[in-house]
């Protein structure tokens, strides 16, 4: 819209410049003073209604412009021209009904002012400014389709997104609210109902403290004894969260573990490497990879078919990568599902991959083997 209104801007100078410039070589001073009289009121209207969308003060500063125009038409043959860049004007502030017989008007007016200066009319001078309004008629309500089109695509992605986005809000929702169920079952059942007891026992101790001194101290122990086995509980729990092979072991240990487990249970010979110095990564992060790995060896030893299998798990500055590459019979990533399969595991292992930010890529053909690679970021961000 702005392009096309410096576009107009700039073909009403140019034809001024022209018409004022042939009058300054021709000595009329005349219409030379209205020319630039008629520029600058042109410059200073634009100017103005670029900051306030009034249609009234557009309307009077569009019929001041034109009778201007049509002033300086009569008196000089160059400015008969002008009238082309008026025409998108008119089209541009007044509604069709009432833009299109506007334009009309202006080509009469330019075709009588140029039979004026000529002494009749001629065809030339008929068709010019005819062809000129039918032209920026066309152009206008192309234009104006155009961009109903594009206003109302525009609408439709808006509300697209805001769906999709409230969607996402959602289920994000709602997953919440389902770990947050569990863990409230999970508490209650353990933490909770030790910490009751614990403060039933010492309520009991301090009433006895004075009058059963025995009593109390008996008390005491059975309330350290069940804040021990409080304690214990909560270290289980929070254990619960984490994957069994992660629990006394790194993620290069879990890792190597699972490979040799995966070799021992098929004639497959499964290699694991370490590229790069480890680093200690969140429990969520060794989590993540520790179930791809697992996931994509049991593809693997399922529906591949392989002989060998390569696991590489790299530690990069800014990111976590593992590879499980094997030497199968491949298959289409793209295609339906393999024989036996669901493709629930490859979607699986994306979505434990994009959930901390990061990627998961697979690579096969028929014949060609399969490899899956996983990308996560160490900071957020960062993939």
């Amino acid at each position: 819209m702005r392009l096309l209104g410096w576009a107009v801007h700039g073909t009403f100078a140019v034809l001024l410049a022209i018409a004022v410039a042939r009058d300054l070589d021709a000595g009329r001073p005349g219409p030379v003073a209205g020319g630039v009289l008629l520029g600058a009121f042109y410059a200073g209207g634009v100017a103005s209604l670029e900051r306030r969308d009034r249609a009234g003060l557009a309307r009077g500063w569009l019929a001041v412009l034109t009778a201007g125009w049509a002033a300086l038409a009569l008196a000089s043959p160059g400015f008969v021209w002008v009238a082309f860049p008026l025409f998108f004007v008119v089209l541009h502030l007044l509604p069709p009904r009432a833009g299109v017989p506007g334009v009309a008007l202006l080509a009469a007016a330019a075709i009588g002012a140029t039979a004026w200066h000529d002494g009749g009319p001629r065809l030339p001078a008929v068709l010019g400014p005819s062809i000129g309004a039918a032209v920026a008629v066309l152009m206008a309500l192309a234009y104006r389709a155009l961009y109903r089109e594009s206003e109302q695509r525009r609408l439709l992605i808006g509300d697209l997104v805001r769906t999709r986005e409230r969607l996402v809000a959602a289920e994000a929702d709602a997953a919440r609210l389902a770990e947050r169920e569990r863990l409230a079952r999970e508490i209650h059942d353990t933490l909770a109902q030790g910490m009751s007891s614990i403060i039933l026992l010492l309520r009991a101790a301090r009433r006895d403290l004075r009058a059963d001194p025995d009593a109390a101290e008996a008390r005491l122990r059975e309330a350290e004894d069940a804040a021990a086995e409080n304690l214990e509980e909560a270290r289980g729990f929070v254990r619960a969260l984490a994957p069994p092979a992660l629990r006394d072991a790194s993620l290069p240990d879990a890792l190597r573990r699972v490979a040799e487990a995966a070799a021992a249970r098929t004639t497959t010979t499964v290699r694991f490497e370490v590229s790069g110095t480890p680093a200690a990564l969140p429990v969520g992060h060794e989590a993540a990879l520790l179930r791809i790995a697992q996931g994509a060896l049991g593809n693997a030893a399922r529906h591949s078919g392989a002989g060998r299998v390569g696991v590489t798990l790299t530690y990069l500055d800014d990111q976590v990568l593992l590879d499980v590459v094997d030497d199968g019979k491949g298959f289409v990533p793209d295609g339906p599902a393999r024989s036996g399969g669901t493709g629930y595991g490859l979607r699986a292992m994306r979505d434990r991959a994009a959930a901390l930010g990061g990627t998961l890529t697979v690579e096969s053909a028929p014949g060609e083997g399969t490899a899956v690679a996983a990308s996560v970021p160490l900071r957020p961000g960062g993939a």
